[in-house]
């Protein structure tokens, strides 16, 4: 369409006055590529939430709108991908990619559906001419792209699939110092929050009890704790060398109360990431004697209970029994995190993962994960090289031999060990119960 207004144009007679009316035609499509549509990009978000996802989608969008792309949004993440759903989709132009460009949650519903491979389908791809699919998710939806990807390559079909790893939880397998992007963002909000409430434990002489979002890792609890300077924190990579209990991670907050009573501070904030239940058996689960629904599995419902609620009871249950007289609150941090605005960080980091895509896919390469080093460099991280055995992206867990997780856990954090045995008589029948290394059996 393009060529023929541009002869059309020059075999005019009045050819200064259609030149300028061309040259603004050529404008009006770097904003409205429709007179040079190359195909279709299709972008799609699953898991939960976190602060970037929009951040990604208008980067995306406007990199390959001004090379003449047609950029489709998906609603509900893969669970319309291979159906026919009315009202399942939005074309993104360039004003509502800028418009949405620094806000929180995500302009394109999510979804934690993963298709099974008999609902692989080409349809939907045919249909809209799609030459790329963007994922946006955390491990679980980078692993059903990367099913997917095995489906398309598998029957020569000629679409790419990026991956843009995203999840507050941290716990993409990235190279080392390289953050899912959302959790920089996340973590902040969780640093204010858990600052304010350090506070009030101060203010009040009270303790608190905090749950952090983790899935399997303890990321979020440990940069948010670290980074506040709690006394105590708990994330399920310390059980290295020793089976995680609740009954341990009781015992590991009391180991903390005592050491800080000693020290004559009668307040403190404990972190515990929700990632310890993840290594717990529904037995230990239910021994804890808090009420749980069941899923249709059998299966203790976790999701719709506060795990710091449970982790507070069974302190408070503990404490008494001891016979110390210790208030204690419980917080969770989790949904707080998911839908805030991007930080500056963050900004600038999705900015460069979405621009990426573009540089990837234009490097004709697919199955793969957009990651940007500390410099800024574009690298794909092929997900074929990051699944295991069954087919699933590895979850990244907290690095407990590196050096920064050596300094927090011992220099930073407190409690009991063998030279407080005496003075933790005062408070404790049998101190040696609740010696930090002897729990963990460091």
């Amino acid at each position: 369409m393009l060529a023929f207004r541009k002869v059309y144009f020059l075999h005019q007679p009045s050819f200064p006055v259609l030149f300028c009316i061309f040259e603004a035609v050529k404008k009006n499509e770097k904003l409205y590529p429709k007179y040079t549509m190359k195909g279709s990009i299709l972008i799609l978000a699953g898991g939960g939430p976190a602060p970037g996802i929009n951040t990604v989608i208008s980067s995306v969008a406007k990199v390959f709108l001004r090379d003449g792309y047609r950029v489709i949004g998906l609603h509900d993440g893969y669970k319309n991908l291979f159906t026919e759903t009315k009202g399942s989709t939005i074309d993104i132009d360039f004003e509502m990619a800028d418009r949405v460009f620094s806000m929180g949650g995500s302009m394109l519903r999510m979804s934690r559906y993963k298709p099974a491979d008999l609902e692989f389908k080409t349809n939907f791809f045919v249909k809209n001419d799609v030459k790329l699919l963007v994922t946006i998710g955390g491990d679980d939806t980078a692993s059903t792209a990367n099913r997917v990807s095995k489906f398309l390559t598998e029957r020569k079909f000629p679409i790419q699939n990026i991956h843009v790893p995203k999840t507050i939880d941290n716990d993409l397998p990235l190279p080392e110092g390289q953050p899912t992007f959302g959790y920089q963002s996340a973590k902040q909000e969780g640093v204010r929050i858990g600052r304010t409430i350090y506070e009030d434990a101060r203010t009040t002489g009270n303790w608190f009890v905090v749950s952090a979002m983790g899935r399997e890792a303890g990321h979020l609890a440990f940069g948010i704790g670290a980074a506040c300077h709690y006394p105590m924190i708990i994330i399920p990579e310390m059980f290295n060398k020793t089976k995680v209990t609740l009954d341990k991670i009781t015992s590991l907050i009391i180991s903390s109360i005592v050491k800080r009573k000693i020290l004559g501070i009668p307040y403190g904030v404990a972190i515990v990431s929700e990632g310890v239940f993840h290594f717990m058996s529904d037995d230990e689960i239910e021994a804890s004697g808090i009420q749980f629904t069941y899923d249709e599995h059998g299966h203790p419902e976790l999701g719709i209970v506060s795990k710091a609620h449970i982790y507070n009871m069974l302190l408070q249950i503990r404490l008494k029994q001891l016979g110390i007289n210790v208030k204690s609150r419980p917080v969770e941090m989790g949904y707080e995190l998911r839908c805030i605005q991007p930080t500056a960080w963050d900004l600038l980091y999705c900015s460069l993962l979405g621009i990426g895509v573009k540089k990837i896919f234009d490097e004709g390469l697919t199955g793969c994960m957009v990651s940007s080093d500390p410099t800024g460099d574009i690298l794909p991280l092929f997900l074929k090289d990051l699944e295991d055995g069954h087919g699933k992206v590895r979850t990244r867990m907290v690095t407990m031999d590196s050096q920064k997780a050596h300094m927090v856990f011992f220099d930073s954090i407190q409690y009991l060990t063998a030279s407080d045995m005496e003075n933790a008589k005062e408070y404790l029948k049998n101190p040696e119960e609740f010696d930090f290394m002897k729990i963990l059996e460091w």
